[in-house]
């Protein structure tokens, strides 16, 4: 019986593993690590029948009921979350928008080429990369948020600009490409990311044939580097772990509220709109808007930064306006005047509750390290990070991640001695 392309892959890499198990003795070398952020895939899209590759990964590996985001579930924060092992109040990216009276005359915004480039904005975490390197170990990353930057003084070893019209089969060739490196440049830790699920989910909606369209491109892209890893020898000797950010939510031009409707300009000033919404009091105002804000609304809830629930883990950083709205699922927060500016107005949406069951986020696991049909129950995302450390064999830096909850994924669970850490004068 023909088996079909995404099971004999998948095959292979699990006999390949099998076959070249090393014996509990020997004192084996780390297997490469490949982190793949498939930005704005919702956990259950993994049920839709449209992406077998990862379905097979999932069933054959090791995969979580789903992950829960970083509050708030939007896409810098919690992509830095994953790589830091600090939740965004922590890692000090505390919203795809925001400002610092300590970087004046800057607002960070992810098209703003010169924030995203500033260091600043970042070393409030550090970046398994920058660990690695301070390990000795080489990293390639592509188009992570944060890499763009010398956080703490240093980039990746291998880094790219982000640029949105690549597409995601050259992202996949340009990580293979790190891989025939000779051995003393090859990275030890590579990550892919792939947007395009999260761009047709906020033009299309989560629920439209163009995002089902769209999760089986994604699939055949992961069964491409699949493929190559195969043809390198790699399948058996590469550890993936496979994520999203968060989950998609659908929206509608009927569910906005307006918050000029509400609150009079000359009241207070908005940091960004959007799902989670940021304002600030002006000067002479403060009770004012919170009079306004605090009070209750139908399709939203504002508080305090103080005030936010705990389970939130936000709203100590600086950076976190004084005042935070929070929609209510499938609906967004905005003006007349920028819902008129738009061409398209967005179907799809992130943002909200991490609770929420739209949010939830994918979790896979698959490599020599990691065991065979496991199902994780619900896990954060910081939780990835001390796993991702374990799994180069490194030490992980403070964090707020439970490697023990992600135990169950590992073959050998026990901790290993970590590399030294090179010399301060040599990082």
């Amino acid at each position: 019986m023909l088996l079909p392309r995404h099971l004999l892959i998948v095959l292979i890499l699990l006999l390949g593993a099998c076959s070249m198990a090393p014996r509990r003795d020997a004192a084996p070398a780390r297997a490469p690590l490949i982190l793949v952020s498939i930005d704005g895939f919702r956990a259950d899209y993994l049920d839709r029948g449209q992406t077998p590759t990862l379905r097979a990964l999932a069933d054959s590996g090791v995969r979580a009921e789903y992950m829960r985001p970083s509050f708030p579930s939007l896409t810098f924060p919690n992509h830095y979350a994953l790589v830091t092992g600090l939740r965004p109040d922590r890692n000090g990216v505390v919203a795809n928008t925001m400002e610092d009276d300590r970087i004046p005359g800057q607002k960070f915004t992810s098209w703003n080429r010169e924030a995203v480039e500033n260091a600043s904005w970042w070393n409030e975490g550090i970046p398994l990369w920058t660990t690695a390197k301070r390990h000795g170990l080489h990293s390639g990353i592509m188009f992570w948020p944060g890499s763009e930057a010398p956080v703490h003084g240093s980039h990746p070893d291998f880094w790219s600009t982000y640029d949105k019209k690549m597409a995601g089969v050259a992202r996949v060739d340009t990580l293979l490409h790190w891989l025939d490196l000779p051995a003393g440049e090859r990275p030890a830790f590579m990550t892919l990311y792939l947007d395009t699920i999260d761009i047709v989910g906020h033009y299309y909606g989560p629920d439209s044939p163009e995002l089902d369209a769209e999760l089986r491109i994604v699939d055949a892209t992961v069964r491409r580097l699949l493929d190559g890893l195969i043809e390198r020898g790699y399948g058996h000797k590469v550890n993936l772990v496979i994520v999203s950010d968060h989950g998609m939510a659908a929206t509608s031009p009927q569910r906005v509220v307006y918050l000029d409707e509400i609150l009079p300009d000359r009241y207070a000033r908005v940091v960004s709109y959007g799902v989670l919404t940021g304002i600030v009091p002006k000067r002479g105002h403060g009770r004012d808007t919170e009079a306004i804000l605090l009070a209750s609304h139908e399709h939203m809830r504002c508080w305090r930064k103080s005030r936010l629930p705990a389970r939130f883990h936000y709203g100590h950083n600086r950076r976190v306006p004084p005042l935070l709205c929070l929609a209510n699922h499938g609906w967004t927060i905005s003006d007349h005047a920028s819902v008129a500016a738009k061409e398209h107005f967005s179907l799809g949406e992130h943002g909200y509750d991490i609770d929420d069951p739209d949010m939830r986020a994918l979790f896979i696991a698959h490599g020599p390290d990691l065991k065979s049909q496991v199902v994780l129950p619900p896990i954060d995302n910081v939780d990835v990070y001390p796993l991702l450390a374990r799994l180069l064999g490194i030490a992980a830096e403070p964090n707020d991640g439970n490697l023990a909850h992600v135990s169950d994924a590992l073959i050998d669970a026990a901790p290993r001695e970590a590399a030294p850490v090179r010399p301060a004068a040599a990082r």
